[in-house]
């Protein structure tokens, strides 16, 4: 009894426990102000408490540029040469195009199965808040993601984290270090010792963990009437959350097959960012604790400096899913038939589209939006499922770190056995 009463104590202690009771008592006031004051005070109070998130992203965000670079940089100058670094980017983005595909899969089958679009009867929709998404879409092209992903200035892409950009760079500049060999030893060094510093700084913004997520679930509780929203959209909501877990059972029963019992050690090891990327809607917010966390699970960090700031750009599962999912959806709520080579052929420009816009501000829903105007579907449509959107969010971002965090572990495992 005292060892189970010390547990508890000691999980509610934890950064997990904190983080759990912080999303408790942030919807149970954000419940009390949404049913206690008009909705103009309660949106006011919404932007206010919200920065509270903002500024815990904002801490996390100003540690991603200066980790990718230093931990890429060394990890890529561990590696060694040219051919193990093109070996191991083959297996990482053979890996993150298969878990695309099946991703984007799933949504497309669960969307035809349950037809939530079909017969909707939704009251009027906001059409203004469509225009921030809608605005990105023209900018959405194959030219300007190639144009993308090449930096002009290593300083400009660290300025506006562009995590795709700042890869590419420390690529180059890691296999540069390599080959000078032991000349660049001072510059690995400094690197590999900046690295640490950095990763220390995360244990200290990590701290604020609890209080982001109060504040960005108590916003979110305070404008939304979630009890509303769920029995308005329970079929589009349901029909979501349906095939969310059956990608995460896909992703579980590949982690069992890849890293066998060691896969209930990992789940417990990234526990904490899924709840944090979970509440806050955020994967980006979690990539510092992540990396740490598949460092202490047993991943080198030559693989996880790799493997993760690559997976960010190219490796987000739950978002995929959901793109072919919306897409779909809004199509059967105009009353749009789509035939199956005509879904397919969306499924595959979504493949392409969706790659490299980590970072962008509702990136799923611009590709969505982008994809929808290619195939004639009304791009205004996106407005049926922004007021649901922020909970779909939720379970996006927790599936993208999970298949990220998965991803890192099999490939770093099958370098071990290669190693062996």
């Amino acid at each position: 009894m005292n060892t189970k009463t010390t547990e508890k104590a000691s999980f509610l202690k934890g950064l997990t426990g904190q983080i759990l009771l912080a999303m408790l008592f942030g919807a149970i006031l954000g419940v009390i102000v949404h049913n206690s004051v008009e909705a103009e005070s309660a949106q006011e109070f919404s932007n206010k408490i919200k920065m509270l998130a903002t500024i815990f992203i904002r801490l996390v965000q100003m540690i991603i540029a200066p980790l990718v670079f230093t931990t890429l940089v060394v990890g890529i100058a561990k590696l060694g040469d040219v051919k193990t670094v093109g070996r191991i980017g083959g297996k990482a983005l053979a890996w993150f195009f298969t878990a695309s595909f099946i991703s984007l899969l799933i949504g497309m089958f669960y969307v035809n199965l349950l037809q939530p679009g079909v017969g909707l009867n939704l009251p009027s929709v906001d059409m203004s808040a469509v225009s921030d998404v809608t605005g990105k879409t023209q900018s959405l092209s194959f030219e300007n993601f190639i144009e993308h992903i090449v930096p002009k200035s290593l300083f400009e892409a660290m300025a506006t984290n562009e995590i795709l950009q700042i890869v590419i760079f420390s690529i180059f500049f890691g296999l540069s270090v390599a080959s000078v060999g032991d000349y660049a030893k001072p510059i690995t060094d400094f690197l590999d010792r900046t690295s640490h510093v950095v990763l220390r700084m995360v244990n200290y913004v990590m701290k604020f963990a609890p209080i982001g997520v109060f504040g960005a679930i108590a916003g979110v509780f305070a404008v939304r009437d979630f009890q509303e929203l769920a029995i308005t959209y329970f079929k589009f909501f349901g029909s979501f959350l349906i095939g969310i877990g059956t990608l995460w059972a896909v992703l579980f029963v590949v982690g069992v097959l890849f890293l066998g019992k060691r896969i209930k050690e990992l789940m417990k090891r990234i526990v904490g960012p899924l709840i944090i990327a979970f509440s806050t809607t955020s994967s980006e917010a979690v990539f510092p604790k992540l990396t740490e966390e598949l460092e202490r699970f047993g991943v080198k960090d030559k693989i996880v400096s790799f493997m993760l700031p690559l997976g960010y750009s190219f490796n987000l599962d739950g978002s995929m899913m959901y793109m072919t999912f919306a897409g779909i959806f809004i199509a059967q709520a105009y009353g749009i038939h789509l035939d199956y080579p005509t879904q397919f052929t969306m499924l595959f420009v979504l493949m392409l589209t969706s790659k490299g816009i980590a970072g962008v501000p509702r990136a799923s829903l611009v590709v969505v939006a982008a994809t929808c105007g290619m195939f004639k579907i009304p791009i205004e449509g996106i407005a049926l499922i922004l007021p649901i959107d922020h909970f779909c969010d939720m379970f996006r971002s927790a599936t993208n770190v999970l298949g990220n965090a998965l991803a890192t572990s099999v490939v770093g495992k099958w370098e071990d056995n290669k190693e062996k």
